[in-house]
Order: C-alpha cells, then structure tokens, then sequence
C-alpha cells in the first residue's frame, strides 16, 4: 500500500498548505514534499519487480482492488511500478521539492495557493507514473491539467491568461483524440477484456485479439487508434509540429512551473507514447518506423534551429527541449534494448538538466529582471556559482561525458544504429546526431552573451550572488546529473529490465 501511501500523503499536503497562512506556506510545502521523497526513494530501495508491468511481469508494490462496474466493464484501483514508472516517480518527488524551494525568492503573492497547487500537481503526476487501470491512470492524466493552468494563469507572466488557455486546449483536444483511439481498441477487443486494466488490454492487443468494429476491419483499426494516441501523445511530448504551446507556457510561467513543465509533465507524453504506442502496438509501430524516426530527426534539428534564433534564456530552454524530446522519439521507435532503455533514461536525464536549466534563469531573472540575452554580459563576475552551475548544466545538455545526458543520448545512439526495423535507421540516427552541434552553437553562443564580458546592465538595485535558498536546488540537481552520468545503473538496470520484454516485435524486424 506504499504507493496508495505517497498519493494520499501527497495531497494531504496540498489540502494543509492550501489552508495555511501566506508566511507559513514556503517553509511548510518544502517541509511536506520531503515525505513523498523518503518514500520513492524507500521504493527504490525495495524496488524487486521484474519484467514489464504490461506484458505479464510483476510489478512491484501492486495493489488491484475492485472499484465499480461501467459500461460492461470492470474499473480497477490498480497501481504498481516496474523499471520504467519507479524512475519517473523519483524524478517527480525530488524535482517538486526543489522547484518550490527555488520559488521561495519568486513567489510573494497567495503563495499558499501556489505552493498547494504545486504538491496537488505532484500527487497527480504520481498517479500518473504508478496507474496501471486505463480509468485510474485517466483520471490522474486530466487532473494533472488543472494545476498547471491555474499556475500558468494566475502567476504567469503578462500574457499568462494567452499561454495557460492555448496549453490547456491544445492538450485537452490531445486527450480527446487519445481517448477515442484508445476506447476504439477496447471496443475493438470484445469479450476478450472485461475490464480497463492496463495489462489484460496489452495481452489481448498482443494475442491478436482484435476484431473489427463498425465495419472497420481489425488492421485499419489498429493502425488508426494507432496514429490517434500517437498524435494525442506528441502534443504532450512535444514533436513538432505539435509545439507551439510550449515556448509561450515557458516564457509566462514562473521558473518553478517551468522546472516542473520541463522536468516532469513532457515527461508524461513520452512515457505514454512507450506505454500505450510501443507496448501494446509494437507491429504498428515498426510499421511507421520511418515516418516516426522522420518525425523524431525533424523535430531535434527543428527545435535546435528555434533555440538558435531565440535571444529570450527561457525560450532557449524551451526549444531546446523540443529537441531533446526528439531523441527519445528517436530510441523509442529503435526497439532495441538500448534504443527503448536509453529514451527511458534520457527521459530522467533531461529532466533533470532541463530543470537545472530553467532554475538558474531564474535565478538570474530575479536579480536582473531580465532574461534577454542581449541585455546582459559579465554575470560570471557578479553570480560566479549561479553562473558555474549554468555553465555546467548547459554542458550537461551537449552531451559531456560524465553527465547524465551523455549516457542518456549515447544509449540511444547505440540503440538506433543497432535498430534493424527498418535498414535507413543509422541514417536518420547520423541525421539526429547533427542536432548536438546546434545545441553547442547555440548555448556557448548564449553563454558567451550573457556569461563573460564586462558587466554592462543598467540597474538602479545592486547585481550579486544569489542567495543560499536560490543556489542550494541548483547544486543538489548538478550533483544529481554528475552522479546518474557516473553511475547510470543506478536506474539503467531496471530500465532494461522493464524494455527488453517490448522487444520480441520490434527488435528483430526488419
């Protein structure tokens, strides 16, 4: 019952900070968001699950408890994780902790609400990573939506209200085609599934247990429900072209939303797409191999190239993860152990550097007040550890050695230039690799604006170190990234674990 556990603690906590006084609020979210923590990290700990939670493995920590009947079909309270949710889970507790330490200096208005809706959306995002019943795991990835509006909308920037409605319909209509694709496989089944569970709906998807529905036969329909959970999926991810919602999200949410967006709720698309796409459709998905990789390729040079243009710091980040999100399109559509395992992977690397990313902007924007490249120069001099920590984490995002993105992009490039379903996959494996010397151009560019040089910003308040609370998240993350990139087992080994049952379709196909 550990995961019921750290939901329930989880958003008891919100519910606590909700009601408590504004000056309490800080203090008190970051003190309640350590239990969820010392339990993921009690999970890890414990962690004995084997195989893939949707292919007949044993999750660890499960639970299935009859819930109600709905439409001739059992819904479930049914939880556990395996390799690839239990990473998710860590990733999510300790970036909500950090994040709102790092908005203690940014956030001075109905902070109890802020701080509530932050530990509300983590509870939501855990839901999310541990649901193994459609049901559940639907109800957990629409609530998800409703904390980050409200703090896109109410403590964005000055077009927040623009940014907070555009996220919420391009995902809410992302969810409805996802939905009916889904619903059409499940109708599509018949009496072979009696329920929404998660892992009986995978079995019969791959035992062929699929018939036709309203005339339409069982190829088309799988192949349709296939491409409506992938689109529904790639808005949440996002692949471009299906981004756009993304930069103005950035730009007008405060840092710690960002840290979150970035960090944790990309993060559910991508983990979708593996769950829903590659595991329970694995024919279908080698069969769009090369439009997948097309897709994935476009979208780590498209959104290196955006960044390339940008002179806003935030807008740089954005669009920077819009391309690293092509690399996990890129290792998914591999299948192969490395391929599938390194996207999982990179999903925690990423979320860890890009949050690292973000916070040091913001470190930077509250003592500037600004976030324009052009604006600023010599900021090495005047924030020397905000600055280093920036430094390192952008090398952390080109891929240097002993990083956590290093071994995130090196399993994946080993992955999908093993990758034998389909014979031009090391070309757009070599065409996705060119995307890591735009990353470099355009962030030693931004460095070398922002960073060094002579201090030149004309302020009427005084430019010097952040304090502790501020740079405190940004080295226990640097820490985080340096200690996955040595060690990589510490997570890579379940991972595959978990993968390798998905590859007996896709990795040998040619």
């Amino acid at each position: 019952m550990i995961i019921e556990a750290l939901i329930a603690i989880t958003f008891v906590a919100s519910m606590a900070v909700l009601l408590a006084p504004d000056e309490w609020a800080g203090r008190l979210a970051a003190a309640l968001s350590l239990l969820p923590i010392v339990g993921s990290l009690y999970m890890w700990s414990r962690f004995d699950a084997t195989g893939n939670a949707l292919t007949g493995g044993d999750p660890a920590f499960e639970t299935t408890v009859q819930w109600l009947e709905l439409g001739g079909y059992t819904l479930n309270w049914h939880v556990g994780v395996d390799g690839i949710g239990l990473p998710l889970v860590v990733l999510t507790t300790v970036l909500t902790t950090l994040a709102i330490v790092s908005a203690w200096a940014s956030i001075d208005d109905r902070q109890s609400q802020f701080y509530g809706l932050m530990l509300f959306m983590e509870a939501n995002l855990l839901g999310v990573f541990t649901a193994l019943d459609f049901f559940v795991w639907f109800v957990f990835w629409e609530a998800v939506l409703l904390p980050m509006y409200f703090l896109i909308g109410v403590w964005g920037g000055p077009r927040r209200k623009y940014a907070a409605i555009k996220f919420f319909v391009y995902t809410n209509i992302a969810s409805l085609a996802m939905f009916i694709g889904f619903i059409a496989l499940v109708f599509g089944l018949g009496d072979s599934v009696s329920s929404l569970d998660m892992p009986a709906i995978a079995g019969a998807l791959r035992a062929g247990e699929l018939g036709s529905l309203f005339g339409i036969p069982a190829a088309t329909l799988r192949s349709v429900a296939f491409v409506a959970m992938f689109l529904g999926f790639a808005v949440k991810v996002p692949i471009v072209p299906f981004h756009t919602w993304l930069p103005d999200a950035h730009v007008e949410a405060p840092s710690p939303v960002s840290v979150m967006l970035a960090g944790v709720l990309l993060k559910m698309g991508t983990y979708a797409l593996l769950r829903f796409n590659f595991t329970m459709l694995p024919e279908t998905a080698t069969q769009f191999a090369v439009p997948i990789a097309l897709i994935a390729v476009i979208s780590v040079i498209y959104g290196a190239m955006l960044a390339l243009a940008q002179q806003d710091l935030k807008r740089i980040v954005a669009y920077s993860s819009v391309s690293s999100m092509g690399y996990v399109i890129l290792g998914l559509i591999a299948y192969t152990t490395y391929g599938v395992g390194g996207a999982t992977f990179q999903m925690i690397a990423h979320g860890l550097i890009s949050g690292l990313m973000f916070m040091s902007v913001g470190v930077m924007y509250n003592t500037t007040h600004t976030r324009m490249v052009g604006d600023m120069s010599g900021m090495a001099d005047r924030m020397p550890v905000t600055a280093g920590i920036f430094v390192a984490g952008a090398f952390g995002y080109m891929g240097l050695p002993l990083m956590a993105g290093f071994a995130g992009e090196f399993f994946i490039f080993k992955g999908a230039f093993e990758s034998t379903v389909h014979a031009a996959m090391p070309l757009f494996t070599a065409a996705a690799m060119f995307g890591i010397v735009i990353v470099a151009g355009y962030l030693l560019f931004a460095m070398q604006r922002t960073l060094f040089g002579s201090f030149r910003l004309e302020t009427d308040y005084e430019v010097g170190p952040a304090p502790l609370s501020e740079t405190a998240p940004l080295a226990v993350l640097l820490v985080t990234i340096i200690v996955l990139g040595v060690a990589p087992d510490l997570f890579f080994g379940m991972i595959q674990d978990a993968v390798d049952p998905l590859l007996e379709f896709g990795g040998d196909l040619s």
